[in-house]
């Protein structure tokens, strides 16, 4: 009931009741796949359009989908894909002077005190890959088989050297939550081409630090927020009436149907009506679509083995491969966003790329879990022609020092240098960018904040991160806020 209405009309109260209740209306799918009987064709055609209808670009662009793969923590850019002789050479020295008064000159200077005064080299062996000489480390040598399809982002910066803030930032374009997540922004910009799925969907195990607000849809649409697909029982919670109750859920449903139709002939226009009936239609559908695409028993055995999905000796692994599978399966089937966390905590904190203490002990465990399957996504995307009109991202919320943590044998974070790479529709493949300085520490050369990142994303699926925007609040809002530019280096 609306509190500033005590006095509001039975049949208003009965519809919001009915409606909260239920969390399922009759839709015109439903009717189409002769769930309802009783329903004409002639009733469902009057419905409304789906919020999540695919709608046009800014700009006519290859890229159509993206598969966002974050690695919760900050993995070290000097010990994945930043290679850096002379900190290899200087292992166990002194911190130079000029490295100890530019970190204490930043606004980050704190960061310093956690550090200890001798530099840490890279505890990974490194050779480079491809026809483009890229530089990786043996932690991932799947990935490295494909040198040649990524472009490489060495130089980006993050406003906070905090997990949650830094993370909000990039998914969010703020470091203080509350507002739209990337996906969020992708399928308000261009709806979907499926309407048996959700436009943006995450997979992950134990969610990422700083919790839903990384991934929220904030102050857009609910129709824009994410649904989330779980690894383990049904795949997405309360999707189904329980046993005992789904006999009686087509007459609940019909009953429903009736006063929704009631209240919207009543109130023509009403456009947060017609959302609502449209977001019950989505949930409906996926009642018989989810249980389908997450049901990887039809997957050939050779894909699970390439992907690492049937690998008794590490289950995590073979969770995360699951989820590279599914990720896949949705793209193909017009899933605009989907969101892969990976390390995010599953372990009681045991592994992630929170490399403070016994890094390399860490990032060896870590990276088994991450690198095949991650791979394996890369090539299957390619093989399938995926790759053609798919943006495939790998990222994180900041990187690592050069220097030994305190009392451990790991790093401190660093947001002033770090790197995150792209492969697929748009990009510029076997390709570098931006440079940071000898020891790893901070962008030197073509610098960006997260801005410039998402902006990028934004422009290689036809978004003009400018011109999308969204009333909030009197302000019209956008996820680069005032700020941000196109890597225009990086484009195909």
């Amino acid at each position: 009931m609306n509190p500033t209405n005590p006095f509001q009309p039975r049949r208003q109260f009965l519809w919001e009741m009915g409606a909260g209740f239920a969390g399922l209306a009759l839709t015109s799918m439903l009717e189409a796949d002769g769930f309802f009987g009783r329903l004409t064709r002639t009733e469902s055609t009057s419905l409304p359009q789906h919020p999540l209808e695919p709608k046009p670009p800014h700009r006519t662009t290859r890229a159509k989908s993206v598969i966002f793969l974050f690695l919760v923590g900050g993995p070290s850019q000097i010990d994945t894909f930043d290679h850096k002789p002379l900190l290899q050479k200087l292992h166990g020295k002194p911190v130079p002077e000029s490295f100890r008064d530019a970190v204490k000159a930043t606004r980050f200077a704190n960061v310093f005190h956690g550090c200890k005064d001798e530099l840490m080299a890279s505890p990974f062996t490194w050779s480079q890959h491809g026809q483009s000489g890229l530089w990786v480390s043996n932690l991932m040598p799947h990935i490295t088989r494909h040198a040649d399809d990524l472009c490489v982002l060495h130089s980006l910066q993050a406003d906070s050297n905090n997990h949650a803030p830094a993370s909000y930032q990039l998914h969010t374009g703020d470091i203080r939550p509350g507002k739209a997540s990337l996906g969020s922004w992708v399928t308000y910009g261009l709806g979907s081409v499926n309407h048996d799925l959700p436009g943006y969907v995450t997979l992950f195990d134990a969610g990422p630090l700083g919790g839903a607000a990384n991934y929220s849809n904030g102050f857009l649409p609910a129709a824009f927020q994410p649904t989330r697909l779980r690894d383990k029982g049904t795949p997405v919670l309360d999707l189904l009436p329980p046993p005992e109750f789904a006999d009686g859920q087509r007459d609940s449903l019909d009953l429903i149907r009736e006063l929704n139709l009631q209240h919207r002939d009543a109130r023509p226009g009403f456009a947060e009506f017609d959302a609502r009936i449209a977001s019950y239609e989505l949930a409906a559908r996926m009642q018989l679509s989810v249980p389908e695409i997450s049901d990887l028993s039809t997957e050939p055995a050779h894909v699970l083995r390439a992907y690492g999905a049937d690998d008794p000796r590490n289950p995590i692994k073979a969770g995360f491969a699951k989820n590279c599978i599914l990720a896949r399966r949705l793209i193909e089937r017009g899933v605009r966003f989907v969101q892969l966390f990976n390390g995010a905590y599953a372990s009681g904190g045991e592994l992630n790329w929170d490399g403070h203490n016994k890094l390399k002990e860490q990032y060896d465990r870590h990276a088994a879990i991450l690198d095949q399957p991650a791979a394996a996504l890369i090539r299957d995307l390619g093989q399938r022609g995926l790759l053609e009109n798919t943006l495939v991202v790998w990222c994180t919320e900041f990187g690592r020092m050069p220097f030994f943590q305190k009392g451990a044998q790991g790093r401190d974070h660093n947001p002033d240098g770090f790197t995150c790479w792209m492969t697929g529709a748009g990009i510029r493949k076997g390709v570098s960018h931006g440079v940071t300085d000898e020891l790893g520490r901070a962008a030197v050369k073509d610098i960006h904040p997260l801005y410039d990142f998402n902006a990028t994303l934004l422009h290689l699926l036809g978004l003009d991160h400018e011109r999308l925007t969204f009333e909030h609040n009197g302000v019209q809002r956008r996820l680069t806020n005032v700020e941000g530019h196109v890597i225009r280096e990086i484009l195909a």
